[in-house]
């Protein structure tokens, strides 16, 4: 199974992507757990490419392009294998996101997404968890951290906003995919739904 977690920066959903892959190894599955952009040593250097500098430095096409790269060596040589091998694959972050933030954000570049997605990465999370936060919150938590990769906060709140509105239109667009988590809470309350949510999927099959 492929679970993937979405959300604005400040979202809390590395936390719980964390959280998650431990409480299904306590219950003896073999997990992955990876993130984007990154998650394989060729992806991993064109995240510090990509995230850290001047937030001008690149187009939105060029970070589009740079992403999808990236993306595609994250499958190759971390999530397909370990599907493969009947690993449950848990990423912070996923196409959905290159949907919101070069997609939307920085210009109507969707269709475009899309079109690269279909043809060099040809595969959906079976599962997307998606951390729902209010944008002030989430930035402000964002801020706070002692992060080198922090490209995307410093666009400020404007885009934190769009984000949120992009990313819970994405859930209606894939209602199948998408759970929908409240992200205001504490970080116990919020792990008991995401769990209760991804076992339930699971034990759908």
């Amino acid at each position: 199974m492929f679970i993937s977690f979405e959300g604005i920066d400040g979202s809390g959903k590395s936390t719980q992507a964390w959280r998650l892959a431990e409480m299904l190894r306590a219950r003896g599955h073999d997990v992955v757990l990876t993130r984007e952009p990154g998650g394989s040593p060729g992806a991993e250097e064109i995240r510090a490419l990509v995230l850290q500098g001047d937030p001008g430095r690149w187009s939105a096409e060029t970070e589009l392009l740079l992403f999808t790269a990236a993306r595609r060596d994250h499958m190759e040589r971390t999530i397909q294998p370990a599907l493969a091998a009947g690993k449950i694959v848990i990423c912070d972050r996923f196409a959905d996101s290159t949907r919101m933030y070069q997609g939307l954000s920085r210009g109507d570049l969707r269709p475009l997404v899309d079109l690269l997605h279909d043809r060099m990465i040809g595969r959906e999370p079976d599962m997307t968890v998606l951390i729902d936060m209010d944008p002030a919150a989430g930035l402000a938590r964002a801020l706070s951290r002692a992060d080198p990769d922090n490209r995307f906060e410093a666009f400020g709140q404007s885009l934190q906003d769009q984000m949120r509105a992009g990313f819970l239109a994405l859930a209606q667009e894939f209602p199948d995919r998408f759970r929908v988590i409240d992200g205001n809470r504490d970080i116990d309350a919020v792990a008991q739904d995401v769990s209760a949510a991804v076992l339930d999927r699971l034990d759908a099959g």
